[in-house]
């Protein structure tokens, strides 16, 4: 039987006052996310297929960004190595959403490391919450 070698995986959470469906359109489309990331991304295009070019500081990359609309899946991973990457999940909170960001992490990551990458994911998270209430706010006032 081979080895199964497992990481470290951290997760967060924010509740948002939008529905899911806003909050999924808002998070799958890669052309934001500068706007929600802009420590991973600076610029995106696309490539071919759910492959996106992603200008950053130190470079370029390649994301593949995977969805799946009716379970709330919006996964933003390594093309070549799918298992890698950012994990993440719209659910319903009552009358809102809750969006869920999941980062696995190789055994052995300093912990400081992990703890950089986290309080990024929760500046994410927070820019997230911000532009999609802000739209939500704004569609209901113009209705």
């Amino acid at each position: 039987m081979p080895l199964i070698k497992l990481g470290h995986t951290e997760t967060r959470t924010i509740s948002i006052a939008a529905l899911p469906v806003h909050v999924f359109a808002y998070l799958s489309d890669p052309m934001h996310l500068p706007g929600w990331a802009p420590a991973f991304a600076t610029a995106v295009t696309h490539e071919q297929g759910d492959v996106w070019r992603i200008q950053t500081s130190s470079g370029d990359g390649r994301a593949a960004v995977r969805t799946a609309r009716d379970h709330g899946v919006v996964d933003i991973v390594s093309p070549e190595a799918p298992n890698r990457g950012l994990f993440a999940r719209v659910i319903p909170n009552l009358a809102g959403s809750e969006l869920i960001f999941s980062l696995s992490f190789p055994d052995g990551t300093d912990q400081a490391a992990i703890d950089l990458q986290m309080r990024t994911i929760e500046q994410e998270l927070a820019a997230v919450r911000q532009h999609v209430e802000r739209a939500a706010t704004a569609g209901a006032t113009a209705a």
